[in-house]
């Protein structure tokens, strides 16, 4: 086998280091990652529109501001 040159530790390396064979996410896992942001997107503003959170972060900033 003339000619044919064994991969370096550095090539190796970074081979292993883009995933092999399989780079990027899929249209599936995409739509997964989507739908789990929008969701917590969802929860926060629920969270942060409730009464509670809006007197707390009120009084914070009246706090900060005195």
């Amino acid at each position: 086998m003339k000619g044919v040159t064994k991969p370096s530790w550095g090539g190796k390396f970074a081979s292993k280091m883009r995933g092999g064979g399989e780079s990027g996410m899929s249209t599936a896992e995409y739509a997964v990652g989507t739908l789990a942001a929008v969701a917590f997107a969802g929860v926060l503003l629920k969270v942060l529109t409730s009464g509670t959170v809006q007197s707390a972060l009120s009084a914070l900033i009246e706090r900060a501001l005195s």
